[in-house]
């Protein structure tokens, strides 16, 4: 059996202020955005750089309840963890775009690690995974143990 998440869906303020963020600032590729009539909505995907199968469904808040998880998916807690395979490049391509990191750059068991906030203020890890976590995470080595 093999299954993967196809769509992780972030609650956003504005379709089109959400998508120049991913699109123009993080890099992402816009994979659709398809108007929906019947529930007067947009369809909007996005995905990193690269990436094969994470996507990131855009869907724009559309009562208070909604409204108010803008920003706070998850309480304060890290929300989703963006990797790449170069920490340095896109760390810096990032603060020239004026990109907010909340934690600066660590060099952790697992990797190069920094917080940032999207533009709504959700947190977000980016990581470069260290070379041993990379095979941990294939099933290819048993967990690493921090010091």
């Amino acid at each position: 059996m093999k299954q993967s998440l196809g769509l992780v869906s972030l609650v956003v303020k504005d379709y089109d202020e959400a998508i120049d963020f991913f699109v123009n600032i993080l890099g992402f590729r816009l994979v659709e955005d398809t108007f929906v009539p019947e529930q007067s909505k947009r369809w909007v995907v996005v995905s990193p750089a690269g990436a094969v199968e994470s996507q990131l469904l855009l869907a724009r808040a559309s009562n208070h309840d909604q409204e108010s998880r803008i920003g706070g998916q998850t309480g304060g807690r890290v929300f989703l963890f963006l990797y790449t395979d170069d920490f340095w490049r896109d760390y810096e391509a990032y603060k020239a775009k004026g990109v907010r990191f909340v934690r600066e750059p660590k060099l952790e068991p697992y990797g190069t690690v920094a917080v940032f906030l999207d533009l709504y203020g959700n947190m977000w890890d980016f990581l470069q995974p260290s070379e041993d976590h990379i095979r941990f995470r294939a099933g290819l080595s048993v967990p690493f143990k921090p010091d």
